[in-house]
């Protein structure tokens, strides 16, 4: 099937199924769309993603939800029911565990007979592909909210059969934010098809009334990635589902660190992704936005990773976001524990409670970084779309070879990766190195000025060292990277 930006048509989406059920025995569980349109249909409200979306939209209120996921089926809804009952969640997960995201389900189904003789969870997450629909459909109706798949999966056709037959009603990821930061020898337009294919799935139960929502992983490596790299991705994302007829769609943003640039972005994306859906036709679409806590490397020390939590918090409600991820203080140690994910949970919550109703007005810093971000991301889908001759799909794929699009430390090699971020005097994130991004000079120039601040100030040329102090200055206790002594 050759990739282009078009709906797929019905008689090819039939074919095309038939593949994607085969790659497992559970695939059977889900062949009769019509049945799991009816278990999906059926779902209540209250268990529902896009109501509450909507309804978080039109209160300005934000909504809490964590990451988790454990092997065996009991454990999994007990931690589920806790992070509801005891943290509060609004939105709760099913992070897939790491041998489902690499289609290795085999080796998923023999993580899940060890977890059974050891009593514990040996595998980073739910193998809901090796569960099949009857079982994943206990999860949705053992709790009394909406549950997300979370993953990490470059060909998510099987898991999102499974699953949404099953009655999760919202599905992370995408054709570039599942592929770049994930993989590292997958073709960018076969995993561009493969997500063509989930949000044709996920457009066939639209058309049927039942509303599922689609989550573009925004934060891509969560290595100081700049916001209009992360922004553009998002767009083309929306806009690639969209083209498929999904009609919810949350565009997500990674938190970078600094007040002023985290608000801008996240304004940005809304903004930005709104017009260019109404650009392409997609003006129905219902769009909301996700804020997720620092994805980089967190304190050890407790107490610190609680301020790093709750500056995530802050800038969530600042940044009017529909919801945010949280994270736990357990961040730098490993896979959280359900107490510890409870802890960041009830962490989140105080500080969006205190904030609640506290607008971050407009100033002039804010407004220029907002239209450098508007700019800078608006060259970069521009720049996909002249490669692509107007078909967006391939514009993407052309405009990563091409370096037009690039994200920096992805283990992809579909991926240039010569795009260097580094951070500003004042923590935001700027451009050390720019590799082929389309940036006018004036924009090249805005970077390069602010870097040769700090580079003054600090007394030291901007370098792979200044980079390197950057990556790891959160787990040491600061946002701009400290030279060693």
């Amino acid at each position: 099937m050759e990739l282009r930006n078009e709906k797929i048509p019905v008689d090819e989406f039939v074919k095309l199924r038939a593949e994607a059920l085969a790659t497992w025995a559970t695939g059977a569980d889900a062949s009769d769309l019509e049945k799991n349109a009816a278990c999906a249909g059926a779902v209540p409200e209250k268990k529902r993603f896009a109501p509450a979306l909507a309804r978080a939209g039109a209160d300005g209120t934000v909504l809490v939800q964590p990451r988790a996921g454990v092997c065996l089926l009991k454990d999994h809804i007990t931690l589920l029911r806790r992070l509801a009952d005891e943290g509060g969640a609004d939105l709760l997960p099913t992070t897939i565990d790491s041998y489902t995201r690499q289609n290795r389900y085999g080796e998923a189904q023999q993580g899940i007979e060890d977890s059974k003789r050891g009593g514990r969870s040996v595998l980073n997450g739910f193998p809901a592909v090796n569960y099949g629909v009857a079982h994943c459909r206990e999860v949705v109706e053992a709790v009394d909210r909406p549950v997300q798949v979370r993953h990490g999966t470059p060909d998510a056709r099987l898991l999102a059969e499974i699953t949404l037959a099953a009655g999760f009603t919202a599905f992370e990821g995408g054709g570039i934010s599942y592929n770049i930061p994930y993989a590292k020898s997958v073709p960018l337009e076969r995993s561009l098809l493969w997500w063509q294919y989930v949000d044709r799935l996920v457009g066939w139960y639209a058309e049927r009334g039942i509303v599922i929502n689609r989550e573009p992983f925004g934060p891509l490596t969560g290595t100081l990635v700049p916001p209009s790299v992360a922004n553009a991705i998002s767009v083309a994302e929306a806009l690639l589902a969209a083209e498929q007829g999904v009609t919810d769609i949350t565009v997500g943003y990674g938190q970078c660190g600094n007040l002023t640039q985290d608000v801008a972005a996240m304004r940005s994306l809304a903004t930005l992704t709104r017009s260019y859906l109404e650009r392409f036709g997609h003006g129905d679409v219902t769009l909301s936005t996700v804020f997720h806590q620092w994805m980089g490397g967190f304190p050890q020390d407790e107490a610190a990773a609680y301020g790093v939590i709750a500056w995530g918090a802050a800038a969530a409600a600042f940044a009017n976001a529909t919801k945010v991820i949280s994270k736990s203080p357990q961040e730098a140690v490993g896979v959280p524990t359900a107490d510890s994910n409870i802890l960041g949970l009830k962490a989140t919550r105080q500080v969006l409670n205190m904030l609640a109703g506290q607008p971050l007005n407009g100033s002039c810093e804010l407004d220029a970084e907002r239209e450098m971000i508007d700019r800078e991301t608006m060259a970069i889908i521009e720049g996909a779309l002249r490669l692509g001759e107007g078909d967006l799909a391939q514009g993407v794929a052309r405009a990563f070879q091409a370096g037009v699009m690039d994200v920096p430390f992805a283990p992809s090699m579909m991926a240039r990766g010569a795009v260097m971020p580094v951070r500003d005097l004042q923590g935001a994130v700027r451009y050390f190195e720019f590799g082929n991004l389309p940036f006018d000079d004036e924009t090249k120039a805005y970077h390069r000025d602010l870097l040769a601040k700090r580079s003054a100030a600090e007394g030291r040329p901007v370098s792979f060292q200044m980079v390197t102090d950057d990556i790891y200055a959160v787990s040491k206790g600061r946002l701009v990277g400290k030279q060693r002594a």
